[in-house]
């Protein structure tokens, strides 16, 4: 069985956002309950509000051996599941959900590596004066880059259509 924790950042926009976005959260966490009941996994649900968007996460309370299925090769499965919980709360509210979900910190650890790869490219762009061109990424990692790369003082931008698309690093 899995418990559900509620924490809530700061909100910038206005309460009915909040309302809006931890009531997301609420449907995601109910969704996500029954699909560790069918699949006999055991987790904690916590959910968090963080920018503009509802976030979720499963976390496994004894190693996360069994929830790591639900990971799968490079976040694929997290993927499917993500989009299966973003249309499980549109089915409710009739409206799109950006919802995040993460599982057994994945999104959190890759969070991290894209972060450090970022900074990585946007010190190689600085130091050459060339333009760094990285592996294609999907929307997410492409986000984190691009954040990275702001915050070292570089511009970014994504070239190249899905699923090639890629993100270049440019010096200033």
């Amino acid at each position: 069985m899995s418990d559900v924790n509620t924490t809530t950042a700061p909100d910038n926009g206005s309460a009915a956002t909040l309302n809006r976005l931890e009531q997301e959260g609420d449907i995601a966490a109910d969704y996500l309950e029954g699909l560790l009941d069918i699949a006999d996994l055991d987790g904690d649900i916590d959910m968090d509000v963080e920018g503009e968007r509802a976030s979720v996460s499963i976390i496994g309370d004894t190693g996360t051996r069994d929830l790591n299925k639900l990971v799968g090769r490079d976040g694929e499965v997290l993927e499917a599941l993500q989009e299966l919980t973003r249309l499980a709360v549109h089915r409710e509210t009739g409206e799109r959900s950006r919802l995040m979900l993460d599982i057994a910190g994945f999104r959190a650890r890759k969070r991290a590596e894209l972060a450090q790869l970022g900074a990585k490219a946007a010190a190689e762009a600085k130091a050459s004066g060339e333009p760094v061109k990285l592996d294609p990424m999907t929307p997410f990692e492409r986000k984190v880059v691009h954040d990275a790369v702001a915050a070292a003082g570089l511009r970014s931008e994504s070239e190249g259509e899905e699923p090639q698309r890629r993100v270049v690093v440019i010096p200033v």
